[in-house]
């Protein structure tokens, strides 16, 4: 089946690496490409830069505005990268509700690797404190959801081994030449 847009939400928890892989990912599609952060109200962004977890009540409005930017964008016939923790299969629901086909790539791994990358991190305002609520909020993709092209990949490998799997796990178009190291960058 060919479907008119196809919107690739890279998932997983803070620290996972969403930002590097959708920016890799938008540079060799050519795909618009967003972080869902930036769809967060302020009040969101002060609770967890206060260190308090989200509710699904902070959360519904939030993945609406991102269902909203990509069905736009499917409706343009424009495919999409996104970075969205969506850590509950109902939160991918949905954003799979959006129009246009709809992958989940869930980066995964170990909490002291995640925790590491955290605090590395400079200028975001969530806080390696909120990991744990992170971890035991994530839900992990379903077997429907595998079945449907979705895709699990472990994050201790490097951004080029991902980036690549995701293109041939998605048998979408590979890059004509090499890419560059992956360095950490906004979409």
């Amino acid at each position: 089946m060919r479907y008119p847009a196809t919107h690739l939400v890279v998932m997983g928890v803070a620290g996972s690496g969403k930002s590097t892989i959708a920016a890799a990912l938008s540079q060799q599609l050519g795909w618009a490409c967003a972080e869902a952060d930036e769809f967060h109200p302020q009040s969101n962004i002060d609770k967890m830069t206060q260190g308090i977890p989200l509710q699904d009540g902070d959360r519904w409005p939030w993945l609406r505005e991102i269902q909203d930017w990509m069905t736009a964008h499917a409706a343009a016939g424009k495919s999409t990268v996104l970075t969205c923790s969506a850590l509950k299969q109902s939160y991918r629901q949905l954003l799979a509700d959006a129009q246009g086909r709809v992958l989940f790539i869930h980066l995964d791994g170990g909490a002291d690797l995640i925790g590491q990358r955290m605090q590395g991190r400079e200028g975001h305002f969530m806080p390696s404190t909120l990991l744990p609520s992170q971890l035991a909020t994530l839900e992990p993709l379903t077997g429907n959801e595998l079945a449907a092209g979705s895709l699990r990949l472990d994050i201790s490998n490097s951004p080029e081994e991902i980036v690549a799997a995701v293109l041939a796990g998605l048998a979408l178009p590979a890059p004509s030449a090499p890419s560059a190291h992956l360095e950490p960058s906004a979409c």
